[in-house]
């Protein structure tokens, strides 16, 4: 039985070798991808041209264009081979072998090999140029003209693997450290072809599928991180709400740097802090002045002013230049004045300026805090 199926495998290899994959790829205009979104072969075109517009934004850096393009076109010829007809497991992979074998860089070979990956938790992540920008491309054309037609997951049922795919995706970027906007990226997904969809047209329901996509890639990179045993609420408090825009690598180094300053006893206090500011203000419905905070202050109080002096413009900075951990640094140099402010001070004095001051230097300190992270998002 073993030597029948290697003398079939053989048989079918030496035949697909004198058929050049791009012939082979001709053959795919005859396969509907989806009765909404027309044949593999228009699905290679958009993925060739989305592939060439990753590397030529510098998304992907170090790729070649043509090769990446090259590449994209040629990824879903072994569809058609007698190998995959007969091994139908072995799609990708054998394209990628027939690619070597006809003269293909091995650049291109190796995208065809590996542009399904990863497929799930434990595969292998592409790490080469030209191969993340054509795993890149077929799983973003994917996401978007799926979500553009409303086939979306429901509950259990995922027929056409998104969320696999925008798991997929979060990997790529993040294991290559990759400068990556999903909005941005989405919108070319969409976009790269208008002669259905119009770009400018904001009100169209072709934009729904960006914005819905945010959100869906905001829930699969909290189950990234809940894989990997990190805290999943970190990722709604450092993407606002609403961002389509967000980069997955500044969200990722936030989070990562956000669950190590809370396990220090300066983030718990500090967190605790927050919450019972945010509960004063909430209750006493407050809206902050806008005006300087003077008077004849007690020393907590003049004490939090200078600290917040200190650590305002240190914590934007350092989230200007996305680094994280230099922001939490300047939060936690609030710690022990906000600590002593309470200890210390009464907010609702019977004098309605100190009151008044009293609750302002709260809201300063509560939005000093939230423009590193909404910590109100934070669970415990």
């Amino acid at each position: 039985m073993l030597a029948a199926r290697l003398a079939d495998a053989r048989f079918f290899w030496e035949q697909d070798l004198k058929v050049p994959l791009e012939e082979q790829a001709k053959k795919l205009s005859g396969i509907v991808f989806h009765d909404k979104l027309g044949t593999i072969a228009d699905k290679v075109e958009r993925v060739a041209k989305l592939a060439r517009w990753l590397v030529e934004e510098g998304i992907v850096a170090g790729a070649d264009a043509d090769q990446a393009e090259r590449a994209a076109r040629l990824a879903k010829a072994d569809l058609v081979t007698g190998m995959v007809g007969e091994f139908p497991e072995i799609q990708g992979v054998i394209g990628g072998y027939l690619a070597r074998a006809q003269g293909e860089p091995d650049a291109v070979a190796d995208a065809v090999r590996d542009h399904y990956k990863p497929v799930g938790q434990g595969d292998e992540v592409p790490g080469a140029p030209v191969t993340v920008a054509v795993a890149l491309a077929d799983k973003l054309d994917s996401l978007g003209r799926f979500f553009a037609i409303e086939e979306v997951p429901t509950g259990s049922k995922d027929p056409y693997a998104l969320r696999r795919a925008a798991i997929g995706v979060l990997r790529i970027i993040r294991d290559n450290q990759l400068d990556f906007d999903i909005y941005r990226a989405i919108k070319a997904a969409l976009f790269l072809e208008t002669r259905d969809l119009d770009p400018e047209d904001t009100t169209s329901r072709t934009w729904r599928p960006i914005y819905s996509l945010q959100s869906f890639f905001v829930e699969r990179l909290k189950q990234v991180m809940r894989d990997e045993g990190r805290r999943h609420d970190l990722v709604n408090a450092v993407i606002p709400e609403g961002d389509v825009g967000f980069s997955v690598r500044t969200a990722i180094s936030a989070c990562e740097a956000l669950g190590t300053f809370l396990d220090l006893d300066d983030g718990a206090d500090l967190l605790t802090a927050y919450k019972r500011a945010a509960n004063i203000l909430k209750k006493e419905k407050w809206e902050p002045s806008g005006a300087a905070i003077a008077g004849d202050l007690e020393p907590q109080e003049r004490a939090l002013v200078e600290a917040l002096d200190a650590a305002e413009p240190k914590a934007s900075a350092a989230v200007e230049a996305e680094d994280f951990t230099a922001a939490m640094a300047a939060l936690a140099s609030l710690r022990r004045p906000i600590d002593d402010f309470f200890d210390h001070v009464t907010v609702n004095d019977p004098d309605k300026v100190k009151r008044a001051r009293r609750l302002d230097l709260l809201a300063r300190f509560r939005d000093a805090v939230q423009r590193v992270a909404d910590f109100s998002k934070i669970e415990g």
